[in-house]
């Protein structure tokens, strides 16, 4: 699932390519979104601005219509020069739009919306309160939040949006290692500098894969590779997230994997780096050992 930098990123590269440009063509493989174009056209109006919002990303159009898109598992826009080769089949595509420079496509984005213009500001959808990552981020505030989900183990706990937006399970797993904190560890368990740590980690991982690409020029696609090690390999970016039986970067203790929470997301971890907190845990995931 694309993470809040993932979002971040692509939000920003797409304003980039599409801001102050009228837009030349606009489809979609869906039939509301067709019918909300054929009642108010986009094309010919600007695309005024592009954010993120959570994991939300929302184009703004002139007229004043907004166009929200969720990625969830599998959703991602990417951005083309006229005349280059699409990375993905077309019939992936579910809108495109496009101005006299580039095209924005959207493949397999299950969640969408548009909004009509109104007069004055609407929000299309609630604003996450704790979008990352933002210069007057509370770290206490967040700190707080964290603690309210006492009885939950704390990998669960990241991923809930209200807590910390952006944060999804790749980040989960790699945010625990750095910290030291076992993933299945119940918050309750966690002293407040353990839970700060957790909340400064986060901060950190997210503002800095925010920030790879972060010079004034548009990225056009590619395949992206998020970053939590210091490593120069490309192949050694991430210290436990999809390495499942290879050694820890650290200890060479095996990586394990487990099944955790009620959405049954897969956890990574290392048991040297990251010590078995004394509370039930669910089986693994290959041996079914606790």
């Amino acid at each position: 699932m694309p993470e809040g930098d993932t979002i971040f990123r692509t939000a920003r590269n797409l304003g980039r390519a599409l801001s102050g440009q009228p837009v030349t063509v606009f489809r979609s493989t869906y039939p509301l979104l067709t019918r909300f174009n054929d009642d108010t056209p986009i094309t010919g109006q600007l695309v005024s601005s592009v954010e993120a919002r959570g994991k939300w990303l929302l184009i703004h159009f002139s007229g004043g219509g907004t166009l929200a898109t969720h990625m969830l598992m599998n959703g991602s826009w990417h951005i083309y020069r006229h005349g280059e080769r699409w990375q993905q089949p077309r019939f992936n595509m579910r809108i495109v739009i496009e101005n006299t420079q580039y095209i924005a496509v959207g493949f397999k984005c299950p969640w969408l919306k548009c909004t009509p213009p109104v007069a004055g500001p609407r929000p299309p959808l609630s604003r996450p309160r704790h979008r990352r990552p933002q210069p007057n981020f509370d770290s206490a505030e967040a700190a707080l939040r964290i603690q309210a989900h006492s009885s939950e183990e704390i990998a669960d706990v990241l991923l809930h949006q209200e807590v910390l937006a952006g944060v999804g399970n790749e980040f989960k797993s790699e945010i625990c290692f750095v910290t030291g904190i076992h993933p299945f560890c119940r918050v309750a368990a966690l002293t407040l500098e353990q839970i700060q740590s957790v909340v400064v980690a986060s901060q950190r991982l997210l503002r800095t894969n925010v920030l790879v690409d972060s010079p004034d020029t548009l990225v056009t696609y590619a395949g992206a590779t998020r970053r939590t090690t210091h490593a120069s390999d490309p192949t050694a970016s991430v210290w436990v997230y999809g390495r499942h039986g290879e050694p820890c970067r650290r200890c060479a203790e095996p990586i394990r994997r487990r099944i955790q929470g009620p959405d049954a997301r897969v956890t990574f971890w290392c048991r040297a780096a990251s010590p078995c907190p004394t509370v039930p845990m669910s089986m693994d995931v290959s041996s079914g050992n606790p």
